[in-house]
């Protein structure tokens, strides 16, 4: 954390700061209490600590602006189009409004739960973001460490800076789900596959949106794509089965490898007389990420899988497509009761998270907050913003008068 002033040791802060932490204990039995972390930001004041930047996610992307080149923000910030879905995104969750109650007994609260088999101290995961080296070196090494300290679940990206080996190794004991760009050569698929269970990722989660990149204009102006220069190629780079298709290894001649990834993994619409393949090939959980409509949702549930994510990839795939906190209720409604709807795009605060588990969502994916975290301090700015936005969800459930996640249902909001 920084330090602008006063003294980091004075008396005052030590004292509150144990006090901080005897809070945490009595609080332990019935789960973490993330509002603690606003305890520990006030004391620490005491003794001239601020923290290490904002507090505020909803102007993350702003600081970001200022420490990130333009291709790297670009990539992160940026939309497809004109921008109008990720703009949708947001102003849907104004439109909701949370309707608190008093006298509850809100005291303590427990956040924890289980989705798929992950038990999980809140409902909230780290969205996969691949290249995450773009923002800074660590990249996700710095994001698995900092997400297994607070036993938040990181979902791996096919996209990541690192192979599946090194992010497990910094993941150490902590929950992890892996994501699949699927491949379109099913030897290099089932290679993969076999990689990340092995390494101890429990959850296949297969994105559906982004079989092609949307049209994209802050990126085309830079003529900015990682992966044509061999960034974020590090999981199939490493990988047996591609490496058998190559003349030569990648690190002998990159140009040749990235010329076979990208139309592998990208250009390819698959149908739903699929997914039979995945099933065969993963024997944990499986969720479709990019799911939209109800109709979708209830071929995933009749195909076997175990969850959709209601998601538009943060508005970056259809520019002009509907909001997906304005499909998440159908959508619940529809599946709900045979299987796990999640939810990503546009989530920003506590409330935000708040919202959308009201609206049906059994867990909520943080997307790009936690990068911008990342580009402000690697793992210690990643755990900064996952603090605070578990801090915000923990003090908006008791101020709203709820207990745990599972007390939420759509009579907390009001739809304006």
């Amino acid at each position: 954390m920084s330090e602008p002033g006063g003294q980091a040791g004075a008396p005052g802060a030590a004292q509150g700061v144990q006090g901080v932490q005897g809070v945490q204990g009595v609080q332990g039995a019935q789960g973490a209490n993330f509002g603690a972390y606003q305890s520990e930001i006030y004391l620490n004041g005491l003794g001239g600590q601020l923290p290490p930047f904002t507090t505020d996610l909803t102007a993350l992307e702003a600081s970001a602006r200022e420490r990130l080149e333009d291709g790297p923000f670009w990539y992160v910030a940026g939309a497809a189009g004109s921008g109008a879905t990720d703009r949708a995104n947001r102003e849907a969750f104004d439109r909701w409004r949370i309707v608190p109650r008093m006298l509850r007994d809100a005291t303590a609260r427990d956040l924890g739960t289980t989705v798929l088999g992950t038990e999980m101290p809140a409902p909230v995961l780290l969205a996969p973001i691949g290249v995450q080296s773009i923002v800074h070196p660590d990249g996700e090494l710095a994001t698995a460490r900092a997400a297994a300290a607070l036993g938040v679940p990181m979902i791996l990206s096919t996209a990541s800076s690192h192979t599946v080996e090194e992010v497990a190794r910094a993941s150490g004991d902590g929950p992890r789900w892996y994501q699949l760009y699927w491949p379109n050569e099913d030897e290099v698929c089932v290679s993969i596959l076999r990689r990340a269970k092995a390494a101890g990722f429990t959850t296949l989660v297969v994105t559906l949106d982004t079989w092609t990149l949307a049209w994209r204009p802050h990126d085309l102006d830079l003529s900015y794509l990682p992966f044509i220069r061999g960034v974020g190629t590090a999981i199939p780079f490493s990988d047996p089965a591609f490496r058998a298709g190559l003349a030569k290894s990648p690190e002998e001649d990159p140009i040749s490898a990235v010329l076979r990834w990208v139309p592998m993994f990208t250009g390819t619409d698959r149908s739903w007389d699929r997914l039979p393949f995945l099933r065969e090939h993963w024997d944990g959980p499986i969720v479709l990420k990019g799911v939209q409509h109800p109709d979708d949702a209830r071929r995933a549930a009749d195909a076997g899988m175990d969850g959709i994510v209601v998601s538009n990839h943060g508005g970056r795939q259809v520019d002009g497509a509907v909001a997906s906190l304005d499909m998440l209720p159908e959508i619940a409604e529809a599946v709900g009761d045979r299987i796990e709807v999640l939810f990503d795009s546009g989530v920003r605060t506590g409330a935000d998270v708040l919202k959308a588990l009201a609206l049906g969502a059994r867990a909520v994916l943080l997307g790009r907050p936690y990068a911008y975290g990342l580009a402000h301090g690697g793992e210690e700015g990643v755990r900064h913003v996952l603090r605070s936005l578990l801090a915000d969800l923990d003090l908006t459930l008791g101020l709203s008068g709820h207990r745990t996640p599972a007390e939420l249902s759509p009579e907390v909001l009001r739809h304006t």
